[in-house]
């Protein structure tokens, strides 16, 4: 009788056909989710509290000046912050508590709340508008993240996120987010009207190691819309996870 036992050979094509199959899943694994990038990335920029003394530089096309402010957050529903330079400005004061805001203007002696259509006016006449102060809610409450790939910004490679409102009230449709892939901090975000009109461009830089986390120590936000540089914020110092007095957080303090 014949042998019914077939001999089978051995064929590289075949194994290497297998492994083909197998790398599109392989490389898809290599990508974190939008989600998780986001967590580290909250996890760098977030804290409990927060002391910051910063300068804000704000050009126009003709103009430049320049001011200090010491903030003093408690995650992302409060915030008070002071205005220390130059004399036109010092003794401002602002008070966010939840979703409402309050100013202080030492030249009248009054204290006045921003709400309604006042949020979308220009936080002393910088690129940023009172609705971008009092928006500090974490991304993914408000956006779903997808990642799109990686571009090099500035030298370093970074995840591209792309962001899509899944609520109704927000400030900006969508978002695109370049994350450093290894350090976790993002290096440039861009906003977006409805229309895919591109509003406003938030540039990051000089990362440095604060307590343990990188941070970005300088940003510019630029009003897309508006000719000129844009605002520049430097901070000066910076205090992470520190006891803040509650009196800070009351409206008697405006004053």
């Amino acid at each position: 009788m014949k042998s019914m036992n077939k001999v089978i050979k051995y064929s590289p094509f075949r194994e290497l056909g297998g492994l083909l199959a197998f790398l599109p899943i392989f490389l898809f694994a290599q990508n974190p989710s939008g989600k998780t990038i986001l967590d580290k990335v909250d996890a760098n920029m977030s804290a409990k509290t927060r002391v910051m003394t910063a300068s804000m530089e704000i050009g126009t096309e003709r103009t430049k000046r320049t001011m200090t402010l010491k903030t003093y957050g408690e995650g992302d529903h409060k915030a008070y912050t002071e205005y220390l330079a130059p004399v036109r400005e010092k003794g401002t004061k602002m008070l966010k508590l939840e979703n409402q805001l309050w100013i202080y203007s030492p030249t009248t002696d009054r204290t006045i709340q921003i709400s309604g259509h006042m949020l979308r006016q220009s936080v002393m006449g910088s690129d940023m508008s009172y609705e971008d102060m009092m928006n500090d809610k974490p991304l993914l409450e408000q956006y779903k993240a997808e990642v799109a790939g990686t571009e090099i910004i500035d030298g370093r490679k970074c995840w591209v996120v792309t962001l899509t409102a899944i609520i109704p009230d927000v400030n900006y449709f969508s978002r695109k987010m370049w994350v450093d892939t290894e350090r976790d901090v993002p290096l440039r975000e861009d906003l977006f009207a409805k229309g895919g009109k591109l509003l406003k461009r938030i540039t990051f830089s000089n990362v440095q190691r604060v307590e343990g986390r990188w941070f970005p120590m300088a940003f510019v936000y630029k009003d897309m819309l508006k000719d000129g540089p844009g605002t520049k914020m430097t901070i000066e110092e910076i205090k992470l996870n520190t006891p803040i007095p509650a009196s800070y957080f009351n409206l008697g303090n405006l004053k």
